[in-house]
């Protein structure tokens, strides 16, 4: 029984509304498995002259995040999968602080995928914001503080390419 009356009268009137329509379950329990984030990311207090120079993954390193990197093409449920690793991580850390996390703390999921379908993308409910991140970069809704990358679709100009030059760090 929950100690929230609201939440056992809740659950109580939908099972009675539901059930002559299927099987309703309350208090189901979700089984968790340990998943792993690819790359977790969180900036130095102070960045280092030149993060600029590193384009648009300077731009990604000036906020904690999460990184997910795709060889092929992500799938629904690969993208979902990492939509789900983001969601447990923030309910960890709000499990884990003493005090209210500011949104502005949260880290942000970064997809990044070779190739991504118009359906995919549709799917997600994403929008590009072309005139200040240019071509090949998604937002997913505010609450979702989620973004994919369509790598085929960025500009290919230093902004969006690898430099392996150490003069790119300065």
């Amino acid at each position: 029984m929950t100690k929230f009356p609201y939440d056992e009268f809740s659950k109580s009137y939908f099972k009675e509304l539901l059930q002559p329509l299927g099987e309703v379950e309350t208090s189901r329990k979700v089984p968790a498995e340990i998943r792993e984030i690819d790359v977790y990311f969180a900036p130095s207090s102070q960045l280092p002259q030149g993060t600029m120079q590193l384009g648009l993954l300077g731009r990604l390193a000036l906020e904690p995040a999460l990184i997910e990197p795709f060889r092929n093409a992500a799938t629904r449920s690969e993208i979902r999968s990492c939509i789900g690793k983001l969601f447990t991580l923030f309910a960890d850390m709000e499990r884990q602080s003493k005090t209210r996390i500011l949104e502005s703390g949260l880290p942000k999921l970064w997809i990044l995928t070779p190739t991504a379908s118009k359906a995919i993308l549709r799917g997600l409910n994403a929008n590009s914001d072309e005139d200040n991140w240019g071509r090949g970069v998604y937002f997913l809704g505010d609450m979702l503080k989620s973004l994919v990358i369509v790598i085929h679709q960025l500009p290919r100009t230093p902004h969006t390419l690898c430099s392996t030059h150490s003069s790119a760090v300065t």
